[in-house]
Order: C-alpha cells, then sequence, then structure tokens
C-alpha cells in the first residue's frame, strides 16, 4: 500500500487565459485537488491500494473531495471531517506565457489540521510532498512525525520537495524529510534549490551523500524526465498530446512512478509508464480529471513506441 499525509483542497479555476484573479469574471469548479489528494486518486485509479491522512470540512466541498476519492478507490478512514469550518480551497488561474497563479485557502482549514493517527496502517511507501510541508508549520511538524513511525514500520518514504512560492515556509522540515528520503522526485529547479548547487549533476551528487536514497527521479517539464541511481542515468522523453492544463502532471508522475517500482518494473518501464500518466492528466482540465488507468496508460506508450 501507498499512504500518504497532506492538503485535500478544492480548486476553482478560471475558464480563460489571462484573466487576474482581481478581475471580476467566471470560475469553474469545484475540483477535487491537493498535490496529496491528485497523487493518492492516481495510485488507486492505477490498481494499487492507497490512503490518505487528512482532513476536509463537513460542507459540500469536503463531499465533493470524498466523494471522488472514495469512489476511485482511495482509503478514506483517516480524513477528518471538522464541523463549523470550511474545506481548504485554492482560485487558480493561467496566463499565456504558460504561468499559474494561485491563491490559497489552507492554512487555518481542515487542510492543514490532521495528526498522526494512533493506529498507523502498514504501507510500502509514505509519500510526501514539499507543499504539505510548509503550508502550515504544525501540520508539517505532523507529518515530519508520521515520517518516523511510518520509517519504524519499514515503509519507504518517498518525497517530491514541490514547494510552490506562495507557500514558502520553513525549511528546516524540508531538510529533515531530505534525510529521510528513499525516492527523491523534483524538479530540476527544486533539486537545485535544495542542493545549493548550481548544475543538476552537482546537485543529483550532493542528494546522494544521504546514504538513505536510492532513486532520484528528476521531471523536466517538456524535456520529459532523467531517472539516476549510484550506477545508472537515463533519460525518457514525453509523449505526444495535446495539452489543456498542466496542474497535477507531476503529481500524477509521482504516483505511477511508485505504483510501478512496487510492481517490480525495471526503472526504465517506471519511467515511461509515469510519463504517460502525467501526459494523460494534461490532456483534460481541472487538476485530476485526465483519464488515468492502466490500459490508458498502456496504449499510450504503444502509440509512443
Amino acid at each position: 500500500m501507498i499512504l500518504t499525509m497532506g492538503e485535500l483542497i478544492v480548486e476553482i479555476m478560471r475558464n480563460e487565459i489571462g484573466k487576474s484573479l482581481s478581475d471580476t469574471g467566471v470560475f469553474l469548479g469545484p475540483f477535487p485537488s491537493g498535490a496529496p489528494g491528485i497523487f493518492i486518486d492516481t495510485v488507486a485509479r492505477l490498481g494499487h491500494k492507497a490512503a490518505v491522512i487528512g482532513g476536509v470540512g463537513k460542507d459540500d466541498f469536503g463531499k465533493c473531495l470524498l466523494t471522488r476519492l472514495e469512489n476511485d478507490g482511495v482509503d478514506c478512514s483517516l480524513v477528518g471531517e471538522y464541523e463549523g469550518i470550511s474545506t481548504g480551497c485554492a482560485f487558480v488561474t493561467y496566463f499565456e506565457d504558460g504561468s499559474r497563479r494561485f491563491l490559497y485557502h489552507i492554512g487555518n482549514t481542515p487542510a492543514a489540521m490532521a495528526k498522526m493517527p494512533s493506529d498507523l496502517p502498514n504501507a510500502d511507501i509514505f509519500h510526501i510532498m514539499g507543499c504539505s510541508l510548509m503550508s502550515n508549520e504544525a501540520f508539517g511538524k505532523e507529518i515530519v512525525k508520521v515520517m518516523y513511525k511510518m520509517k519504524e514500520k519499514g515503509a519507504r518514504i518517498s518525497f517530491d520537495p514541490n514547494v510552490r512560492p506562495e507557500l514558502l515556509g520553513n525549511a528546516d522540515l524540508v531538510n529533515e524529510v531530505l534525510s529521510k528520503t528513499n525516492i527523491l522526485m523534483p524538479g530540476v529547479s527544486e533539486i537545485l534549490l535544495i542542493s545549493g548547487c548550481d548544475t543538476v549533476e552537482a546537485a543529483v551528487t550532493k542528494c546522494f551523500e544521504n546514504q538513505e536514497l536510492s532513486i532520484i527521479a528528476l521531471k523536466d517539464g517538456a524535456n520529459g524526465c532523467r531517472i539516476f541511481t549510484r550506477d545508472a542515468d537515463f533519460s525518457q522523453g514525453v509523449y505526444k498530446i495535446v495539452p489543456v492544463d498542466p496542474t497535477g502532471a507531476g503529481d500524477c508522475f509521482d504516483a505511477a512512478f511508485l505504483v510501478s517500482v512496487l510492481e517490480g518494473k525495471t526503472l526504465p518501464e517506471a519511467a515511461k509508464i509515469a510519463s504517460a500518466a502525467a501526459a494523460l492528466n494534461t490532456a483534460a482540465f481541472g487538476p485530476m480529471e485526465g483519464e488515468i488507468s492502466p490500459e490508458n496508460v498502456a496504449k499510450m506508450i504503444a502509440a509512443g513506441e
């Protein structure tokens, strides 16, 4: 099983490119979201056991989230429902150059209130997101507590340090998680940031000074990905698809890569599967609306070969 802990939110999205969040206009949504939510939903849709620790309000947005996750097969028994406080949300707009702007309402919502459960399940992997660590310091500390407990129970730790500037906070928690990470899944800018290096090669060398780290899956947008171990370095390109919405592609990549590793796939196979899942997610409007399934992933890989 794969377990994660983090913010569960809905997204309210502009329906046209270039419209500022400060302007009066039309929004679409709510869409189930939150990087951990996108990630764990993808794990379940790919046929693997999945569970999440988090919180939602006992309201319609919370219902939107739980209904989607549970219908896709995610175990939500560790998601708390809070009375009298609203589910977290993010307002999102896109610009012509491909950039996005987020306006978050997370820190004082149930999205950042979950505590370490008294009875944690067994899991093969515990996945952590940098945005979850830094959206709220107290919540980040709870995630780190769960990390240590899951490590004691034999789980591997995977980490995507996907910190957005809007959520920048306590970097000490990021460094603590990095020290225990077995599978690191950053973007190029993130690996340079967390390593303090100027080149990817130097950053990879620096990261592998952590003896617990065995795999780096480096995401590089339209350039695809590079997979590093202590003995190998190879690249995987992207699959051709008409992109509609880039939000969530990295989270879907993470999920598909980890599922593939647990299923005993080779790392080149895992990179192909992860890249296909990411591409499928970009083909639909909404952060986790891509038609991801084992069958559709296989079709995309076959079409690209």
